[in-house]
């Protein structure tokens, strides 16, 4: 967008922000007519006043309006800024694979480097490094985009629709992560159809979770507890040996995100039924392990049950449930799932009006992978709700970790 004139970029971010120019006119405090001027090009924006009140009203950078880079901050470093969900958005925009209908795809990386490439993706993720992730995304997905549209009619086209299958997903989990729930809700859709091609019922299992996580973020939770009971009883794991580890995963997976849909809606006894059967695969998986990128194992199964209390409002369950999750199991695990985890309990703990404990928990969780803490919004909220409930000055390392995400003390 560097390239287009002012006025078209604010019209561009009216639109993002769906707001109609009389709306943004009366929080400007100026007419329609003047609004529709400037985004035509016809009155200029000659005052950075007005440039930064319009910036305030869209809640962007000033420096987006301007066609500059975004001068970022060190604490942001890690975290997904407006420009690379952008970025992300335009890379998901593309239609290659149309154009590749009509004419050869001019350049396309090797297969070999694109594996090394999502591997990377998926450790960058795993271990909530979310600022690099989403640097390297937009040309993850359009080599993956590329790649798919080169070798569509080749021996190698599942491959290919492997790795893109797998990289929607991977941007899916990580617009989640930020609040960007509609693009995340399109890239996992993107998957499903992608996985499919590639004939893996498996990656199409990931993939339904991760349109049921998607939903659930959106609020449609029983669309998202029937994408995941219906995926994993047809993912339900056989005698057949093949595989069988990584179909238990996915099975599992799909049960524990279905929990945490009914959980949402306070259906007790479905939580406690999925929570029993994806129990059940763990036990039969013999262990913890990270097929298929989904850390599913006996101790996964047991931060769900921390997680589901927590969402059925039963924060005293969550903290006594915490308190007996296998500390070595838990150390093993992946930096996110390990923070993502903290952050639950911290929630657990206001429910039950610990807030000391609260801030613990969110510390650890900092310490830990802060990309998890400081870039998500629920942590926002966690942390809102801990300052509001905190007597008197909040502790220094609680007060600094709020000044540093922004949140008012």
């Amino acid at each position: 967008m560097d390239e287009l004139p002012i006025g078209r970029r604010v019209a561009y971010w009216r639109g993002r922000r769906k707001m109609s120019q009389q709306v943004f006119a009366d929080r400007l405090g100026k007419s329609k007519s003047w609004v529709d001027k400037v985004e035509r090009g016809v009155r200029r924006l000659d005052k950075f006043s007005v440039v930064y009140e319009i910036a305030d009203v869209l809640q962007v950078d000033v420096q987006l309006l301007l066609g500059k880079d975004v001068e970022r901050r060190p604490e942001t470093q890690n975290c997904i800024d407006q420009v690379e969900v952008e970025e992300i958005r335009a890379a998901l925009e593309r239609y290659d694979q149309m154009s590749a209908f009509f004419q050869a795809v001019p350049h396309s990386p090797p297969l070999t480097e694109m594996r090394k490439a999502v591997s990377h993706a998926w450790l960058t993720y795993q271990h909530a490094k979310y600022g690099v992730l989403a640097r390297m995304l937009p040309k993850l997905l359009r080599d993956a985009q590329a790649a798919d549209s080169a070798y569509a009619t080749g021996t190698e086209a599942k491959d290919a629709a492997h790795l893109l299958g797998q990289v929607y997903q991977i941007a899916s989990s990580a617009l989640r992560k930020v609040g960007e729930h509609e693009l995340s809700w399109l890239a996992a859709d993107r998957s499903i159809a992608v996985s499919q091609r590639a004939g893996d019922q498996l990656l199409a299992g990931l993939a339904s979770y991760r349109v049921g996580s998607a939903l659930l973020a959106l609020g449609r939770v029983r669309p998202a507890l029937e994408v995941n009971v219906n995926i994993a009883n047809r993912l339900a794991p056989s005698y057949e040996p093949a595989h069988k580890g990584e179909r238990l995963s996915v099975y599992g997976m799909l049960l524990l995100n279905g929990a945490m849909a009914a959980a949402r809606i306070g259906d007790s006894a479905t939580v406690r039924d999925l929570l029993c059967g994806a129990e059940q695969a763990s036990l039969e998986l013999g262990g913890d392990f990270n097929h298929y990128w989904t850390s599913f194992g006996p101790t996964n199964v047991q931060l769900h049950r921390c997680a589901t209390a927590v969402e059925l409002g039963d924060g005293r369950t969550a903290v006594e449930t915490h308190e007996k999750i296998d500390v070595i199991g838990f150390n093993a695990m992946l930096p996110e799932r390990r923070a993502h985890h903290f952050l639950d309990i911290a929630r657990g703990y206001t429910q039950i009006g610990n807030v000391e404990k609260a801030s613990e928990m969110l510390l650890e969780g900092d310490r830990l992978a802060p990309s998890e803490i400081r870039c998500r919004p629920l942590a926002h909220e966690v942390l809102s709700d801990v300052l509001r409930r905190t007597r008197g000055t909040p502790p220094a390392p609680i007060a600094e970790l709020a000044e540093q995400m922004g949140v008012g003390v």
